[in-house]
């Protein structure tokens, strides 16, 4: 065990040098190193990135400075034709107008014929339901009249009268057969 002790003692010794140089050297070196390959592969096409994106900008200034221009040509022209379209739309709407009266006058008419084409349905539909209502009604009364009759009759024709009423019958079938 204290071998062991001994050897990491020693080792921490050696840890200061290698290869016969102190380790700050070492370490120097290979921050030296490291910044030079950065430069080289990361530095360089960073800046001719951004290089060939300023140039990306100012052409897109260039091509934007073009377009501003052209659209304030084509506003001057838009302008140029809203003027004369103004004096059109005064001779549209004049005859619009004309026009619109002529057809609310067609529509009007049309609109009372359909009315009195309405008014005659209905009052025909109101004749036919009336109608219907009325034979309904006398199809209904006639049964509630022979339900009423059957009623009273059997509550006040008793035997006697069944018997009578059945020998009358029978006399005139009779007789009617002769």
């Amino acid at each position: 065990m204290r071998a062991l002790v001994l050897l990491v003692e020693g080792g921490a010794e050696h840890a200061e040098m290698f290869l016969g140089l102190p380790m700050w050297i070492w370490q120097s070196v290979n921050l030296v190193l490291f910044l030079g390959l950065l430069y080289r592969f990361v530095g360089r096409p960073l800046a001719a990135a951004f290089r060939k994106r300023q140039e990306a900008v100012e052409a897109e200034r260039r091509e934007a400075e073009r377009l501003t221009s052209e659209a304030e040509r084509l506003s001057g022209e838009i302008r140029e034709r809203l003027s004369r379209l103004d004096g059109e739309i005064a001779e549209v709407a004049a005859q619009g107008k004309v026009d619109g009266e002529a057809e609310r006058a067609a529509l009007v008419a049309r609109a009372d014929q359909e009315a009195e084409r309405v008014k005659r349905e209905a009052a025909e539909e109101i004749d036919r339901r009336l109608a219907a209502a009325r034979a309904d009604l006398e199809r209904v009364a006639s049964g509630l009249l022979a339900s009423s009759a059957t009623e009273l009759l059997s509550r006040e024709i008793n035997d006697d009268d069944r018997r009578r009423l059945l020998e009358d019958s029978v006399s005139r079938l009779r007789s009617g057969a002769r």
